[in-house]
């Protein structure tokens, strides 16, 4: 089932590798959606990406009407973005979240527009320690960083995140006795495999 919201444009469903399905949005001449972003020499830092997504955030009428909600998985859309930065709008429903990931040689930032997010990054003893971030809050993720983002909550939520360099790789962690382990790095273009 599909939770819309008003003025959603057409989506299509396609299959991705890891066998999950996800679905996203096409793009429509009235929304800032995206191409790929392409590689700039000069990849923009943490408090750059930050400005950037809260600069979105403050567009509600570039984003508000391509937001949707589907069970079973997290839904995105890639937005408009300077050269060298990926940005992406994602939803949440309740229970739905990552997996503990880095972004590979990317540094990230992400705002939340509606609802409430938790991010769980380790502290410097290895423990997981959960952080909730409601509407309005903007975080940085260092390149290397390790983090998940769930929505624990019983509210939708919506999320803008900007990646520089574009997003190319993540790896995947597990956690284990002694800490968190890597599990797989995959290839990707995408918020998640």
């Amino acid at each position: 089932m599909t939770v819309d919201v008003p003025l959603r444009p057409a989506t299509r469903t396609s299959t991705r590798t890891s066998t999950r399905t996800s679905t996203r949005t096409a793009a429509r001449a009235d929304v800032a959606v995206a191409p790929a972003a392409t590689t700039s020499p000069v990849p923009l830092g943490a408090d750059e990406l930050a400005a950037l997504v809260r600069s979105l955030a403050d567009r509600p009428d570039v984003w508000r009407p391509l937001v949707q909600f589907t069970e079973g998985e997290r839904w995105w859309t890639r937005l408009d973005a300077p050269d060298g930065v990926d940005v992406w709008l994602l939803s949440w429903l309740p229970a739905q979240g990552t997996e503990p990931h880095d972004h590979g040689d990317s540094t990230a930032a992400f705002t939340i527009v509606a609802g409430t997010l938790t991010e769980v990054r380790p502290d410097a003893d290895g423990r997981l320690v959960p952080q909730d971030f409601t509407t309005g809050r903007t975080q940085t993720v260092a390149t290397g960083q390790i983090h998940d983002v769930l929505n624990v909550g019983t509210e939708p939520a919506v999320s803008i995140h900007a990646y520089s360099p574009p997003l190319n790789r993540m790896t995947y962690y597990r956690s284990t006795p002694d800490g968190l382990v890597p599990s797989r790095t995959v290839e990707t273009t995408e918020p998640e495999e």
